[in-house]
């Protein structure tokens, strides 16, 4: 049931499969079925402007935490691009995200303004989650972006729960749930899949296997360092796709949701997509030699998607650097708004603890006396 269609170590030569994906349909391998042909030149410029946005905002968030403009964890997606953009180009709008605390670029792709994903990292109101949840605690009801977590697994049975609703007043929506590699060694994620395979879920469990849970590699941490396997003991269809490649990942994204919308099956995808930085902005990632950390820059999957649309004929050098100029300056601007936005008012602070209002529901500040005035 479980099946590589690409993996990491056996990955296409760099100038090739992109290259050729603007003219001509590019042949599928592994169990899910043909896809259309590969993109269109404005597919695969529009796809690579969206890895240059998400790659720019986070240098910027990079920057600005050494500015103390941004405080508490911060975790980027620094090399992760066409992991992001291809799975979020496999949902439909009213599809529903789940995600973990490396999280910003998911935002914007699933069309949330950079304006506000910034605002909430400055912590402001005028955040995505009005400045109360931070770099860790994206939130947006009608992106469906159902939030990032900070507890490990934490986000894995709630996806499932969500899947459950779907399924309870039977819509077409699907769930997809990502987490990253360390997630697949606790019990929540065993305890989802199961629980999804048994009650047939339509969700799509997504694996970012940037091949180091913090600072320990997989191979050190799993029995099984091929983590799509674990699919297998639920008997639910798996995949391990190439994390560098857009078109990959957005290929085998697109098969997993369509199969969980038609047939309301559960699926595990595996993206194997290094990180080019440490786990959070304050790791300098001294596990890593320097000759891995090389390997790592010349594999960065935007340079080699600039390259390949280039030589394609797709994107010229000068059309490269306007749309560099144009997503620096989007960028620029969502900074500033950032900067000139209120920081929240403390009355607020309680204002989404519950959904629904609660009788007797404790609001009392650190500084409110414990008996009354």
């Amino acid at each position: 049931m479980a099946e590589t269609v690409q993996s990491a170590d056996r990955a296409a030569p760099a100038r090739s499969r992109r290259a050729r994906a603007a003219k001509a349909p590019r042949p599928r391998t592994g169990a899910t079925p043909a896809a259309p042909p590969a993109a269109d030149a404005a597919t695969l410029v529009g796809y690579y402007r969206q890895m240059l946005l998400v790659r720019r905002f986070e240098e910027r968030a990079a920057r600005a935490y050494t500015e103390a403009k941004i405080g508490g964890y911060c975790h980027l997606n620094l090399g992760e691009e066409a992991t992001v953009v291809g799975l979020m180009a496999a949902l439909r709008p009213t599809d529903y995200l789940f995600t973990n605390y490396r999280e910003h670029g998911y935002a914007l792709a699933k069309g949330i303004g950079a304006d506000r994903v910034m605002a909430e990292l400055y912590g402001r109101s005028t955040g995505v989650s009005k400045g109360w949840g931070g770099s860790m605690h994206l939130f947006d009801a009608e992106a469906r972006l159902l939030g990032g977590y900070g507890i490990v697994g934490g986000q894995v049975p709630l996806a499932a729960g969500a899947a459950l609703a779907v399924s309870y007043k039977g819509g077409d929506e699907v769930v997809m749930c990502h987490m990253g590699d360390g997630t697949t060694a606790i019990g929540a994620f065993h305890e989802s899949l199961n629980i999804a395979a048994l009650w047939d879920l339509p969700v799509v469990f997504v694996v970012i296997n940037n091949g180091l849970g913090m600072g320990t590699t997989v191979e050190n941490s799993a029995a099984e360092p091929e983590l799509y396997r674990r699919g297998a003991a639920y008997r639910m269809e798996s995949l391990r796709v190439d994390g560098t490649d857009v078109l990959a990942v957005r290929d085998a994204a697109r098969a997993a949701v369509e199969r969980a919308r038609a047939e309301s099956k559960p699926y595990l995808l595996e993206t194997v997509s290094p990180r080019l930085k440490g786990h959070s902005v304050v790791d300098p990632a001294r596990y890593r030699s320097k000759e891995e950390k090389e390997a790592l820059k010349a594999a960065d999957p935007l340079a080699r998607m600039a390259l390949e649309l280039e030589e394609a004929g797709v994107l010229s050098a000068d059309e490269r650097d306007r749309l560099d100029a144009e997503v620096k300056a989007e960028v620029d601007a969502a900074a500033a708004f950032a900067d000139e936005s209120p920081a929240p008012e403390v009355s607020t602070l309680f204002d989404y603890t519950y959904a629904t209002p609660v009788p007797g529901e404790l609001r009392r500040l650190p500084a409110d006396p414990v008996f009354g005035s």
